[in-house]
């Protein structure tokens, strides 16, 4: 077959194109150090590709998260030791007031002090995170959570009882802050009762706390809040040496009797019961309704009353329910350290099962879709030998006439 002198050109011309081609894929694999060019030259591999960038990608967020999570339960933890050791303090100042060595210079002296623990409290209790968000403010994060109200002289909390999360793996979501409502303000004050109410023949009842911890029992056991009036109790004197304590004016199961001399105490769930007096007679007293407050407001009453010079039972009493409000406040605060540490190690534990899925990710995307150098190297050596044979050819083809055969 004759092949013209244009025929010969374009194929020779084609053969090297072909080769520029293969020669530049081969480059331009290296180049991007990947295999897969476009979904065409593997569309199997490129569609696993896809998802697992994906995945891997999905997993760089949750990492992200936990780091941020991290630092905000870190700077939570601290803060939060911060205030333990703060509350120690006020603890340790209130006990001594109940030294009666003690001058009123002596208190003001310990008032003073409480006071600059109440300012350091209120500052960390309003601390925030890196990122400007208040710890304690539950879901309303740029709202500070405690305030004071110059018209009461009362802290109050701002924000809401909402716990927020962060999504650390695809099943596993960890809460990232803890609301102050939770941790400060719904703690219990002192469980106390009204003061006693003479009638008949007790012309005095006097009622004091003998052991809180007992009466704190009795009080969560019995308080009625559906039923107001079982919360009121009576000591009735049923004889001229004899007394019953009833409920609601209805004997206790089983009854509590005993006998009765004027002036010297009764015990009871706790409390000491002093009557004075003869028969027929009662003395009536009340559980009084549970309240809560915050640590803030529980340093304001103890400083109020000292400012006002207060001594004996008033400040006993004030000092009774100070110590009461700081140990409740207290381990509301190391459980939620606790709590936080919990979260840690859940935390450091999704941590390092998304590393080493995201090693293993990255491995099988790899060997899917990423070069192997020394086969790359082959083959754009390869091609550039083929391509310089096929110029090499072109070079002697086009090189060739009739005029040299003829010489």
């Amino acid at each position: 077959m004759r092949i013209s002198f244009n025929q010969k050109y374009q194929i020779n011309l084609a053969a090297i194109n072909k080769a520029q081609e293969k020669l530049q894929l081969a480059t331009t694999r290296m180049d991007n150090q990947s295999k897969i060019l476009s979904p065409a030259d593997d569309p199997s591999g490129s569609a696993r590709v896809v998802t697992l960038d994906q995945q891997i990608n999905q997993t760089e967020q949750y990492q992200n998260n936990s780091i941020t999570l991290k630092n905000n339960l870190g700077i939570a933890e601290t803060v939060l030791t911060s205030i333990r050791t703060s509350m120690d303090q006020a603890r340790t100042l209130t006990v001594s007031l109940g030294n009666g060595a003690f001058s009123q210079l002596d208190r003001t002296a310990v008032s003073n002090q409480l006071g600059n623990i109440r300012s350091q409290l209120f500052d960390l209790m309003n601390q925030q995170d890196s990122s400007g968000a208040f710890l304690f403010s539950g879901f309303q994060s740029q709202k500070q959570p405690f305030s004071l109200d110059t018209s009461t002289g009362r802290y109050v909390y701002n924000g809401d009882d909402g716990q927020k999360s962060i999504q650390v793996s695809p099943s596993v979501a960890i809460a990232s802050n803890d609301s102050g409502k939770t941790v400060f303000e719904d703690v219990d004050t002192r469980y106390q009762t009204t003061g006693l109410t003479p009638s008949g023949g007790v012309t005095s009842a006097k009622v004091r706390m003998q052991n809180q911890s007992v009466f704190d029992n009795f009080f969560r056991s019995n308080y009625d809040s559906a039923t107001p009036a079982n919360n009121n109790y009576t000591v009735e004197l049923t004889g001229a040496t004899s007394y019953e304590i009833r409920r609601n004016g209805a004997a206790l199961v089983p009854p509590v009797t005993g006998s009765y001399t004027s002036g010297q105490a009764i015990n009871f769930q706790g409390l000491s019961i002093t009557l004075e007096g003869t028969s027929p007679g009662q003395a009536a007293f009340s559980l009084q309704p549970p309240a809560k407050s915050n640590i803030l407001n529980t340093l304001t009453d103890l400083i109020n009353t000292v400012e006002s010079g207060a001594t004996g039972e008033a400040l006993a009493t004030r000092v009774a329910d100070v110590l009461n409000q700081i140990d409740g406040a207290s381990l509301r605060v190391d459980s939620t350290i606790s709590a936080i540490g919990g979260r840690q190690n859940v935390l450091d534990n999704v941590f390092g099962g998304n590393e080493d899925l995201q090693i293993t990710t990255k491995s099988y995307k790899a060997e899917i879709a990423e070069l192997d150098y020394a086969e790359a190297i082959t083959e754009v050596t390869k091609q550039e030998t083929a391509l310089q044979a096929v110029q090499a050819t072109f070079n002697r083809v086009t090189g060739t006439t009739l005029f040299d055969y003829i010489r």
